[in-house]
């Protein structure tokens, strides 16, 4: 049952071959196995998953099945759980337990999932490698005895569903949490245009660039729990009034005599990529021009200038949200001799160095002498480059481009914090022009690791993108299952 993917579930759910609650003690039994080897659950709610699953089957058995009746997901541990404790990977929130539901975690409650537990992250969701968290890091399922990196910030939930811990997961997309753990695990990673999946009720990180999205291990998969999480939500001021409907099944959107324009990015052509991603990268867009797609040439002029912008309006945004953290409300309290000391105590225990380190840029960069000088470039900056990814639009459909420059890396590789931010370069922009993008599967390297393009689309083409993703998957003939990447 590991190895099914949702529509295969589904499937076999419907017609009662299977049982929610076998499904669900299943993968409850793999995370007893595997689950402190691979560090991708904060938290694990065994009660809660038999609990869903049991309420599943009566559903089944009355004819009332709802849309992803019993089966079990990972909720990244950045939503708000009622009743279960919800961390954002820090010790400030460690023994945090909400008494509201987020908006993600309440529609896929709505859907009939059920929910094994809580996934490990970057503390709030700031990292690339999810090695900031309170908690340790997660751990790649891919070649496991090399301990290597499961990405971040979204790496416990991709760490959970290549390994078989889940059968799908929610991350964040922030400047590329989603897309490049995913890239590297195997999977499909789905960054929503921005405003699609409501925001309340998930611990912000940075406002404008904060996107829920689906991590699963096939395109059809995470079209299925988009279809959950997005939709209107009077509680997000940023949320659209744009669904997303989905049948089951991801229509061809090239083949039998269907036409596309694939466009490539004219300025990240000479960026440094690894030999096999180039390989990749050739080969998967020689198939997608075998079956009718045009490729043409684009050009975001400012795309190379994003990582620069990100990096000040990201954390300027995470100085202002993480403000409220001051041991007065919620959270962890560090007494001091007065209020002042309280507050400076408080966070010099309760954030990590990368939090830190972000606040203090951020606190910068919005100060009287430098808002004018950084922040406002860096706005400016940002709208030069969500109009031209319009202009880019009206010569291709999509756009195809690597997901990262190379495989997975090892957790103690010695990075410096700006090379860690260098590993966003071909994820941040799509961020800064609230596009959709989505990472698939794309090949394997020489020494068998799997490596992900990226399809990107203009705002709402969200059906386009997975359509697209799921052609790359096809092509890449990756083996993705859970017991092919690390055995039974």
């Amino acid at each position: 049952m590991i190895d099914l993917t949702i529509t295969e579930a589904l499937k076999k759910l419907k017609s009662r071959e299977i049982s929610a609650t076998e499904l669900a003690r299943a993968h409850l039994d793999r995370i007893e196995k595997y689950g402190e080897q691979l560090n991708c659950y904060i938290t694990v709610t065994p009660e809660r998953a038999i609990s869903d699953a049991a309420a599943s089957d009566a559903r089944y058995a009355a004819g009332d099945a709802l849309a992803l009746d019993g089966i079990p997901i990972g909720m990244k541990d950045l939503f708000a759980t009622r009743g279960i404790r919800t961390t954002a990977a820090s010790k400030m929130l460690e023994n945090f337990i909400p008494e509201y539901e987020s908006t993600v975690s309440q529609k896929f409650i709505d859907s009939g999932t059920v929910l094994l537990g809580k996934t490990n992250l970057d503390e709030f969701a700031m990292g690339t490698f999810s090695k900031t968290s309170f908690f340790g890091a997660p751990v790649n399922p891919w070649q496991i005895e090399r301990r290597l990196t499961a990405g971040g910030s979204s790496g416990g939930a991709t760490s959970a569903v290549a390994s078989g811990l889940a059968m799908g997961g929610t991350g964040t997309d922030t400047g590329g949490s989603i897309r490049f753990p995913s890239a590297i695990t195997g999977l499909v990673g789905m960054k929503p245009t921005y405003g699609l999946c409501s925001r309340w009720g998930c611990v912000a990180f940075a406002s404008s660039l904060d996107t829920p999205g689906p991590i699963a291990r096939t395109a059809d998969d995470a079209a299925a729990l988009l279809a959950a999480m997005a939709g209107f939500d009077p509680k997000d001021s940023t949320s659209v009034k744009n669904g997303f409907d989905f049948n089951g099944e991801l229509q061809p959107i090239l083949g039998d005599g269907k036409s596309l324009r694939i466009g490539l990015i004219k300025e990240l052509q000479d960026v440094k990529i690894s030999d096999d991603m180039q390989k990749i990268f050739n080969a998967r867009i020689a198939d997608l021009k075998s079956i009718g797609a045009e490729i043409v040439e684009v050009s975001i002029p400012n795309i190379l200038d994003a990582l620069a912008a990100y990096y000040i309006i990201a954390p300027a945004e995470a100085s202002s949200n993480l403000a409220r953290y001051d041991g007065m409300k919620y959270g962890l309290r560090v007494d001091g001799a007065d209020l002042i000391d309280t507050y400076k105590k408080t966070r010099a225990s309760g954030f990590g160095d990368e939090v830190k380190r972000r606040m203090i840029i951020g606190t910068a960069v919005l100060s009287s002498e430098s808002y004018d000088v950084y922040f406002m470039q860096a706005a400016r900056v940002r709208r030069m480059i969500a109009d031209a990814f319009r202009t880019a639009f009206d010569g291709c459909d999509l756009i195809v481009c690597p997901s990262s420059a190379g495989a997975a890396m090892p957790l103690d590789a010695d990075l410096t914090p700006l090379e860690y931010y260098a590993l966003d370069l071909f994820t941040v922009a799509m961020n800064l022009a609230g596009v959709p993008a989505c990472s698939a599967p794309a090949g394997l390297t020489e020494n068998g690791l799997p490596l992900g393009l990226q399809v990107v689309g203009p705002r709402f083409a969200d059906m386009r993108v997975l359509q697209l993703a799921k052609h790359i998957q096809q092509f890449s003939n990756i083996d993705n299952r859970p017991t092919k990447v690390m055995g039974k």
